[in-house]
């Protein structure tokens, strides 16, 4: 019985051995399990945040291009606005004019070629067309106008009010060429500052963001005290 004690004591003892070292063999394996776990969800945190800060940066951006867009839109239809009350001005003006001319009591802004009842007359027809929203109609008729009175007491209004039906009509060449005929023709007409902003209108419609900046300068130094001159400090304030 004394051989065998210290036998037992052996198998207990490697036995016991054994169990220590699976039990810290596992605890080890366990803790790397832990690190590892940590790592990843310490990785997916850091993705999530950027993805995160990604997004808030996206976000702020699109309120930045809203509130751009927001004031382009105010701004132009504070522009339509304008245009509309000169609109409204001139025609009260034409009206005026065309029954100076009737009565014989206007002197006209040149020398008038045929007679001036007819070209009231015919002025008139092709601004009702353009009111009646007629734009290729109305294009057509002032360009009929001003081949007939080229010399007429309404031939630049002709001119601008065919580059505003062309415009209106996506017809840009054609908008253009009138516009810069009273630019050219008229400097000093009323509808001369109007028509330089027609122009900056054709320019931007055709995707030409310098030409349509000098444009607009131009029009600010040449009429300052027109209301078209406002409207283009005003767009070049957002540009």
């Amino acid at each position: 019985m004394k051989r065998l004690l210290p036998l037992a004591t052996f198998i207990v003892l490697t036995a016991a051995g054994s169990a220590h070292a699976q039990l810290f063999g596992g605890d080890t394996e366990a803790r790397n399990q832990i690190i590892q776990l940590r790592q990843d969800l310490q990785g997916q945190l850091e993705t999530t945040s950027r993805g995160q800060l990604e997004l808030a940066m996206q976000n702020e951006q699109l309120r930045a291009e809203v509130a751009r867009l927001r004031g382009q839109i105010e701004l132009l239809m504070n522009e339509v606005e304008t245009l509309k009350q000169r609109q409204r001005d001139f025609y009260v003006d034409l009206d005026t004019r065309l029954r100076q001319i009737e009565t014989g009591g206007a002197a006209p802004r040149a020398a008038a070629a045929g007679d001036p009842a007819a070209e009231s007359a015919d002025y008139q027809a092709a601004l009702n067309l353009l009111k009646d929203g007629k734009q290729a109609e109305a294009l057509a008729a002032f360009e009929t106008f001003v081949g007939r009175y080229p010399a007429g007491s309404f031939t630049a209004g002709a001119h601008f009010w065919a580059g505003n039906a062309a415009l209106q009509a996506r017809d840009v060449a054609s908008a253009t060429k009138h516009f810069n005929a009273v630019l050219q023709k008229w400097p000093d007409d009323d509808v001369a500052p109007d028509a330089m902003l027609g122009l900056a209108n054709s320019q931007q419609a055709l995707g030409d963001a310098a030409a349509t900046r000098r444009t607009l300068q131009a029009l600010t130094e040449r009429y300052p005290q027109s209301n078209a001159a406002q409207v283009a400090r005003q767009r070049l304030a957002v540009r």
